[in-house]
């Protein structure tokens, strides 16, 4: 028997089989690009090839399209990205103080004391501290990802980019490039910077004590890791699942649900994956909030409705 967990991201979407013992038995890493409905389904009809759905006792969602994919899923419990991931990092380590997370279009970093969130913040505005920016350094020195994180490590001497500003940190890329720095050395100075980045805007005024765990996509290049061991002057966790925490952690807050309320799952069952999902997106003018409503239907059928703050276009549906 199973708990599963679905966390919905901007640039990907992670499936987590996790069995009643706490450990992941599965999981799937899969690009968003842009259709979270599209990709739900696909990750929910990869897991029904291996997986019967009387097998799942819970289901929990999380990350920035949680709420549309708790919809779709049924979902038992729908949760932020900051519980999910403090909840997974405690069960691979109680004692885990402090979470780096970053992901492809946002940062976070997260405080935890006696295994539970105590504190958090996350990134705002700038995208120098994030995947997407590696992945375009990555792409403009005509390399894979892979190969940026690799070539990175082999660094001794790496040279300092300005890294407060995506615009910014690229320009002075260019311009080491144009003095003849080596390529490796330009690449864990973009690391450095990313993480100087990081530690002066997200984690600002945050006190970071060890145990440190770094979660999330960016968490998997280790020139980022090695950055972060080099600034933070200490060691650094990547745990065995860090790129689907998230995913991880929603299964883990499913069973704690499932169990404390004695309750049965809301899981639409794997089978939901045939049906013909697709998402209306109007906005509501009829008070000041000005919401803006998705309505998810199944082929005629409408199944839900989100981010309707007055409860109106969910009530029409009881």
């Amino acid at each position: 028997m199973y708990y599963l967990g679905v966390d919905v991201g901007s640039v990907s979407t992670d499936f987590v089989m996790m069995n009643e013992e706490l450990k992941v038995v599965d999981s799937l890493y899969l690009r968003t690009k842009g259709n979270p409905v599209k990709v739900v389904a696909s990750g929910m009809e990869r897991m029904r090839s291996r997986y019967d759905s009387a097998e799942i006792l819970g289901v929990g969602a999380t990350g920035s399209g949680r709420a549309l994919a708790g919809s779709i899923i049924g979902a038992d419990v729908v949760k932020n990205e900051i519980t999910a991931h403090g909840a997974a990092a405690a069960v691979v380590n109680p004692d885990v103080r402090t979470i780096l997370e970053i992901g492809g279009q946002d940062s976070k970093i997260i405080i935890m004391k006696d295994g539970i969130v105590n504190d958090f913040a996350m990134n705002t505005v700038c995208a120098a501290g994030t995947g997407a920016f590696l992945d375009r350094q990555a792409s403009r020195m005509d390399m894979s990802i892979e190969d940026f994180s690799r070539i990175g490590l082999e660094s001794e001497n790496p040279v300092r980019i300005a890294g407060r500003c995506a615009v910014f940190a690229e320009s002075d890329i260019i311009h080491k490039q144009q003095q003849g720095a080596a390529e490796k050395d330009i690449i864990s100075g973009v690391a450095h910077a990313l993480v100087r980045n990081y530690l002066g805007n997200v984690a600002r005024g945050k006190k970071i004590k060890e145990p440190v765990f770094f979660q999330g996509g960016v968490s998997s290049n280790a020139t980022i890791c090695r950055a972060f061991e080099d600034e933070l002057g200490c060691s650094v966790t990547v745990p065995e699942y860090n790129k689907v925490m998230g995913a991880y952690g929603a299964a883990v807050l499913a069973k704690e649900y499932i169990e404390k309320n004695t309750a049965r799952t809301k899981f639409r069952g794997f089978e939901a994956s045939y049906s013909d999902m697709k998402a209306h997106t109007f906005k509501c003018a009829d008070c000041n909030n000005n919401c803006e409503i998705t309505e998810i239907y199944d082929g005629e059928y409408k199944m839900g409705c989100l981010y309707d703050r007055c409860g109106k276009y969910q009530s029409l549906l009881n």
